[in-house]
This record gives C-alpha cells, sequence and structure tokens, in this order.
C-alpha cells in the first residue's frame, strides 16, 4: 500500500478539528438525557449537521491534493 502525503497549514488543521468537536459535541447532545427532549434534539442535530456538512469540502480538498 503506498503511502500519501498531504500537507496542512495550521488554520486548516484548526478547522478540521472545530468540525470534529461539533459532530462529537452534536451527537453527544442527541444522546444525552439531561436537556429537554425539544432544545436537546435541536441543538444536537445542528451541530451534527454543521460537522457533516463542513466535511465536505474537507474531504474533497484531501481528495484533490493527493492526485
Amino acid at each position: 500500500m503506498r503511502r500519501r502525503e498531504v500537507r496542512l497549514r495550521i488554520p486548516e488543521v484548526g478547522f478540521i478539528a472545530g468540525t470534529r468537536a461539533a459532530l462529537g459535541a452534536g451527537l453527544g447532545l442527541i444522546l444525552a438525557d439531561k436537556f429537554g427532549r425539544g432544545g436537546r434534539k435541536g441543538v444536537g442535530w445542528s451541530l451534527l449537521t454543521f460537522g457533516a456538512v463542513t466535511t465536505i469540502p474537507l474531504v474533497a480538498k484531501l481528495i484533490r491534493e493527493s492526485r
């Protein structure tokens, strides 16, 4: 298996970390029982959606740069 190298700048790494945090927080809120059902689900789905949507351009960039 051939190893690929992708170079990322510090802001890009921060953005990737932020999207992962939003995904994790969203999923945690969806699964947690500490908040009211309506508020928890709304915030959880919003964070989960944000994390998933912001991942798409990052993945596209990594695929383009690896070719």
